[in-house]
């Protein structure tokens, strides 16, 4: 699977420091900094609304799907 998160991307448009983001959203910086760098599992739809608010955003600005190269055998 390869989902790719780009809050690092939306961050820079709003000029916006990852602390204060944390903040807004309410999450810990390390946890913030596991989803920006792709290392999340998973994301519960509630922060992912809370990011989408304090961003002033989309999901979509926020998540990208890259299908997986094919298998070589």
């Amino acid at each position: 699977m390869a989902i790719i998160v780009n809050v690092d991307v939306m961050l820079a448009r709003r000029k916006m420091s990852s602390g204060e983001l944390a903040e807004k959203v309410g999450i810990s910086a390390a946890n913030l900094s596991i989803l920006k760098t792709g290392k999340a599992k998973a994301i519960r739809f509630t922060t992912l609304n809370a990011l989408c608010n304090a961003l002033d955003c989309q999901p979509g600005d926020l998540l990208e799907y890259a299908p997986d190269p094919p298998e070589t055998t």
